[in-house]
């Protein structure tokens, strides 16, 4: 049986052949996929605790804090060092009352700020924001 032989003008190929390794890259790209757990995202829930029986809403706190950045609550002027004790007795009651922020829309953001850290580290879980209408056309 006769021979072939490469007429004299051609080379070897130099260029390396990638088919392979790309179908090793997709089986383990396949396989890592399948390997890994799905994942999951979690929000974290605080569920209040059940509120008396006799079925009366909690009671309501008004924390206002006015242009000037002075606080008031349900009505009346708060010294800002008087504000953790508040906090404190509201956290405190088995009413598991509840603190709505009414901030004045010219109230400095750094102090708005700083009495939601107050909030945050007394512990307070039921808030809720109050007055917002006036910012529901402003975009």
């Amino acid at each position: 049986m006769p021979r072939y032989v490469a007429p004299p003008d051609t080379e070897p190929m130099r260029e390396m052949n990638t088919t392979p390794l790309i179908d090793v890259m997709l089986v383990l790209l396949v396989m890592f996929l399948i390997a890994l757990p799905a994942l999951t995202h979690k929000v974290p829930l605080n569920i209040p605790p059940p509120g008396p029986a006799d079925g009366a809403p909690p009671p309501i706190h008004s924390l206002g804090i006015s242009p000037t950045g002075s606080l008031s609550w349900d009505g009346r002027m708060l010294p800002a060092s008087a504000l953790r004790d508040r906090l404190d007795a509201m956290v405190a009651d088995p009413a598991y009352p509840r603190l709505e922020i009414a901030a004045h829309a010219e109230a400095p953001y750094g102090r708005v700020d700083e009495i939601l850290a107050e909030i945050n580290r007394a512990g307070v879980t039921q808030v809720g924001f109050t007055g917002n209408s006036v910012f529901a056309n402003a975009y």
